[in-house]
């Protein structure tokens, strides 16, 4: 039996009596040896979107009764090494403990390709119970005590080395996760919403992980966009193809480069010179020294090139409604509305907007046709299935 108390690599970069820290191929095989023990564990990820553009998985944080292990993802020159531990991710027999799950799991699939089994979701059974705070950093503080430093949710987590602080954050995302789940295991039990919880905690191991990819024509969702004239959004799409580009480039979030309520601001700006830079306070010096000559560029180009015509294009990749549709969809929400409010949950808690978006579009007439043409669960279909189809009658 491996020692899966030791320290493996790195204890200058953890403090005293804290997580195991992982950061060698040994050390992740019995990592992995020591968790294919267990039947539950606790499972958290760290990334740096909040500081580059080509988002990856920084720390992997494992817990099970015993301890903690913080995996240094980033000290693996190989991705394959990582995945040594997919076999734990797709083992039904241990039960992998999230808060938030989706994200982890599409991060962890883009990344190193894990399949999931086998999953629990400590938000997600959260706002099934009606919880108020459904946050992990309230939840430790209202059931364990524990208050989180909210500032690390924004630390750079692709920086080395570590803070003992960042350390001890990451730590304590996955510590709590087992009694957590426990207590509200049993509180679904005692309210006869387990099996609802366990349904959709399988539909999130499908989630699809995505590569980020542009599309030049989504500066129309920019706040403001659509009150432009012509002139004006022809110089903000071409500031929004050069910030994708200068963000690709440096590696760098795009609002980092430029925020939105920026670009906005120099679409309507009359700039032609440098010196007019001046005239706008919200912008720094040093994006000015770093990009002046490249924003006026895109400028001129927007102005060269007036959007005349709006470009067409389907918002998340979603069909449209006809007339009826929207009256069908309108009274589902109505019905949703009423139903959340006797359980006291959010809305999308009973069924999800893609749930009633599907039913009001296709209209089935039988629960067999509606969970066809959408993605409800049979859990659902019987609790809400002649529900919705007597709403789609009327």
């Amino acid at each position: 039996m491996p020692n899966c108390d030791e320290t493996y690599q790195d204890k200058n970069n953890k403090p005293a009596n804290a997580s195991v820290w992982i950061a060698t191929v040994p050390a992740i095989e019995i990592l992995r040896e020591c968790v294919e023990c267990e039947t539950l564990i606790a499972v958290d990820t760290e990334s740096d979107s909040f500081y580059s553009y080509f988002e990856k998985v920084c720390l992997l944080q494992v817990s099970t009764h015993k301890t903690d292990y913080i995996v240094d993802t980033l000290a693996f020159s190989d991705t394959n090494e990582v995945a040594a531990l997919a076999p734990i991710f797709a083992n039904a027999q241990i039960q992998k403990i999230f808060h938030a799950a989706e994200y982890d799991i599409l991060c962890l699939k883009r990344d190193y390709h894990f399949k999931f089994k086998n999953i629990f979701d400590t938000m997600i059974a959260a706002r099934i119970l009606g919880w108020k705070n459904v946050g992990l950093g309230s939840i430790l503080q209202e059931r364990f005590g524990i208050i989180s430093n909210k500032k690390m949710q924004r630390s750079n987590w692709g920086h080395r080395p570590l803070t003992a602080e960042q350390i001890t954050y990451a730590s304590n995302d996955t510590h709590y996760l087992i009694a957590l789940r426990n207590l509200q295991i049993s509180e679904l039990e005692r309210l006869g919403r387990l099996e609802e919880a366990y349904e959709r905690f399988e539909q999130l191991t499908h989630v699809k992980a995505f590569v980020r990819h542009f599309n030049p024509d989504t500066y129309l969702n920019i706040t403001g966009a659509k009150d432009l004239d012509q002139i004006s959004l022809g110089v903000l799409r071409e500031l929004f193809c050069f910030r994708d580009r200068q963000a690709r480039k440096e590696n760098r979030p795009v609002f980092r480069i430029l925020p939105d309520s920026m670009l906005i601001h120099l679409a309507t700006a009359h700039l032609s010179i440098l010196h007019d830079f001046s005239h706008i306070h919200d912008i720094s010096r040093y994006t000015v020294q770093r990009y002046g000559h490249a924003i006026l560029n895109a400028i001129n180009r927007g102005r060269a090139m007036p959007q005349i015509t709006m470009p067409h294009f389907q918002s998340h990749g979603k069909l449209t409604l006809d007339n009826n549709a929207r009256v069908r969809f309108a009274r589902l929400k109505d019905w949703r509305k009423q139903r959340a409010t006797i359980r006291a949950v959010d809305p999308d808690v009973i069924v999800s907007n893609n749930v009633l978006f599907a039913a009001a579009r296709e209209n089935p007439l039988s629960i067999e046709s509606l969970v066809a043409v959408s993605d409800l669960g049979q859990w659902k279909a019987q609790e809400y299935g002649e529900e919705i189809l007597s709403v789609l009658r009327k």
